[in-house]
């Protein structure tokens, strides 16, 4: 057991998102989520970022190659958020304009996702740990070919210190406390959890 641990909470005002490569030909290749599960996952994240107010930075690898645009509805949620489209960098850290961009946001947590996980999420959550920042990857909000090669990624990133958490996790932390906004949150889940959804309604036939 670690006796050094010291839990740090994700600060909403000390926290940016880095949606990574999120592109229509990528996310043809998700294998370790169902479409429309994964698509939910992304833009409950998205969501998430928006009503936290959290910077967030949008980035693509190669948009004329095989890997396609950004999936359009990211790009509709976040219009005027930095957008990066990498000219070939594998890892968006290689990519100047991106670590600019991380930078100029001032915040030292990092949440990242992105198509695939053991290379577009890991690559530049490694290098960012490597960077000083702290790091939390949103697992169900990212994906790639299947649960062999997303374990691999997982573990390998876990062991260099980032933090494996869901959107759902990520949104709870950064609330704190139902009592800051009780419809806000709970219209969030229930956009994209249907138990949730039930849930909520119940609270509000009592209320």
């Amino acid at each position: 057991m670690a006796t050094n641990f010291q839990y740090r909470r994700l600060d909403k005002n000390d926290a940016a998102v880095l949606l990574v490569d999120h592109q229509s030909g990528l996310c043809n290749i998700v294998g370790d989520f169902s479409p429309d599960e994964f698509k939910n996952n992304v833009l409950a994240l998205a969501d998430a970022a928006k009503y936290f107010n959290l910077p967030t930075i949008l980035t693509t690898s190669f948009e004329q190659g095989p890997n396609g645009p950004l999936v359009p509805e990211l790009k509709a949620l976040f219009p005027d958020a930095p957008y990066i489209a990498r000219p070939g960098q594998i890892n968006a850290w290689d990519n100047e304009e991106f670590v600019g961009a991380v930078k100029a946001t001032g915040k030292k947590q990092l949440i990242i996702a992105g198509v695939v996980t053991e290379v577009c999420v890991a690559f530049p959550a490694l290098s960012a740990l490597e960077a000083g920042y702290e790091v939390f990857v949103v697992t169900d909000a990212s994906g790639t070919f299947n649960l062999t090669t997303r374990n691999a990624a997982w573990s390998r990133m876990e062991a260099a210190g980032a933090q494996l958490m869901s959107w759902f996790g990520i949104a709870c932390e950064l609330h704190r406390d139902w009592r800051n906004d009780v419809d806000g949150l709970g219209t969030l889940f229930s956009n994209h959890l249907p138990a949730y959804r039930n849930l909520i309604t119940s609270y509000n036939i009592r209320k």
